[in-house]
């Protein structure tokens, strides 16, 4: 088994030197050029305005926010409610290891926190202020206090309507519970649509663009990267492609340990610049506040920083997207509420805390002007590097640092990201042409070290917000099953059924 992994992997960089080689002697703007074209077309589709009179609200924005009040509603404020227990179970006080699946609770939680803690956070957040000015800070921590509940309840989903099979993988995800909980043939197209979007976006948000956003924070520190985007580009192929190939098992590994130490370097450096500036604090809560409000700039204004919070956390979080289903699936519980309890920190590291602390550190810096020094950082959308800029100002040599941070959450995004695509790529063609896939992923990591950030964000953020259209239509329709489990397992909870379960 171990030589047959060998020699794959030796196919596979083989493989991956063709292009490489052609992009590198070629036109890069003809990549640019495809991408452009793409995002025209679909971005009739998903952008398409629905906000009557002043402003712009794309539909895709609307239907996100619209799902994630019902199901905050419907589900009770379970983001709120059920924090605490949701610690326990990570912690694994409910956890026995003849539970059914692959990866522990924690596992599962790292491996979808690898994929939404990454350039989100550092890159997404900056450009989100500087297009929507501070108060899109505000309008994203209310999108991801009520994603919280989007994710809760698809992760629920994907643990209710999972197919654990033969060969003891797991397949579980928006195309399951889309497929077999709607069922007919609407169910199935719906569950072909995610699947193809969710390969689409992996290639994209999940892989494209974090290496383009990585590049340009990299390349400050390190010349030779400037004028030789695709050796870079060959390196990340490198090495996301000696961890994809071992499948989820070797990724929940990976992830459970870079995961947390990239996260605590980099909310080490977010809170110490704060502290620094404590001063400027109030100053920026207090702007966070009134711009998220401000009428100044008409109707439209709030609407802009309104859109840019929820969208930004969209991307952020992936809560309602359905993709973060995917890893949760794989989790060893006997409950799918349980699993969905878990999920419900996602949202919460990634977009209330991390993202908060990255836009602090942007605003009291003062680097999302426009009109300011870094201006065409903002103008070229390159957040990764506007973010190591705020960073640079308090802290001299932590552009360095960050441009390591920046490596590790593009790292392991992309890994995470590509067991994504993997299994909708599997469930679309089946197991045995999932290595086409695993090719076509780090072949994708080159064209993105090539490809200029602006188009990358634009793909990105195109096909990954489009797969909130077929998975919410599931969560909208399935609610119903997963209130009735809630009640239930809250039942037991509070009966203290649960706890005897486990011998105590």
């Amino acid at each position: 088994m171990k030589y047959f992994r060998i020699k794959q992997f030796s196919l596979l960089m083989l493989l991956l030197l063709v292009p490489a080689t052609l992009i590198a002697g070629g036109d890069n703007g003809q990549v640019d050029a495809w991408f452009a074209a793409l995002n025209g077309y679909l971005g009739t589709v998903i952008f398409f305005d629905v906000m009557p009179g002043e402003g712009t609200m794309p539909m895709i924005v609307a239907w996100l926010i619209v799902g994630a009040v019902f199901l905050t509603l419907r589900m009770g404020f379970v983001n709120l409610r059920l924090m605490r227990h949701a610690w326990h179970v990570i912690r694994g006080r409910y956890s026995k290891k003849d539970d059914s699946g692959e990866v522990s609770h924690f596992q599962a939680l790292t491996t979808a926190l690898s994929a939404t803690v990454g350039l989100g956070n550092i890159a997404g957040v900056a450009i989100a202020i500087s297009i929507g000015g501070p108060g899109a800070t505000f309008w994203m921590i209310i999108a991801g206090l009520l994603g919280m509940t989007s994710k809760f309840t698809e992760v629920t989903l994907a643990q209710m309507y999972r197919e654990v099979r033969s060969d003891g993988h797991v397949m579980g995800g928006a195309m399951e519970y889309l497929s077999r909980g709607i069922g007919g043939g609407i169910g199935q197209g719906l569950a072909a649509l995610f699947a193809i979007l969710t390969i689409g976006a992996s290639l994209g948000g999940g892989n494209a663009f974090q290496v383009s956003q990585a590049l340009g924070a990299v390349q400050q520190q390190v010349g030779f990267f400037a004028d030789n985007n695709w050796a870079f580009g060959v390196i990340m192929a490198f090495a996301v492609g000696v961890v994809i190939i071992g499948g989820i098992k070797r990724i929940a590994h990976t992830a459970e340990k870079i995961v947390p130490v990239m996260v605590f370097i980099y909310l080490l450096a977010a809170l110490w610049i704060i502290l620094y500036n404590f001063p400027l604090l109030p100053e920026a809560l207090i702007l966070i506040v009134k711009s998220a409000f401000s009428m100044e700039a008409g109707i439209g204004g709030l609407i802009g920083a309104l859109v840019q919070g929820f969208q930004r956390a969209a991307f952020s979080s992936e809560a309602g997207i359905g993709s973060a289903a995917i890893a949760h699936s794989a989790a060893k519980t006997p409950y799918p509420v349980r699993q969905g309890i878990v999920a419900l920190y996602e949202p919460f590291i990634d977009t209330v805390v991390i993202c908060t602390m990255t836009a602090l550190v942007i605003i009291i810096t003062g680097v999302y002007d426009a009109n300011g020094e870094f201006a065409t950082l903002i103008a070229n959308k390159e957040g990764a590097a506007l973010t190591a800029a705020a960073f640079g100002k308090v802290i001299s040599w932590f552009p360095t640092v960050l441009s390591i941070c920046v490596v590790l959450f593009a790292y392991s995004t992309m890994i995470s990201w590509s067991y994504y695509g993997e299994r909708c790529w599997t469930y679309l063609f089946g197991e045995n042409y999932s290595m086409v896939y695993r090719i076509l992923f780090v072949v994708f990591i080159v064209v993105g070290s090539v490809t200029s950030a602006a188009g990358i964000l634009d793909f990105s953020d195109l096909l990954l917000l489009s797969m909130a259209f077929p998975n919410f239509i599931g969560l909208y329709l399935l609610s119903g099953k997963v209130k009735i489990a809630l009640t239930e397992y809250l039942d037991k909870l509070k009966s203290g059924e649960l706890d005897r379960e486990m011998g105590r």
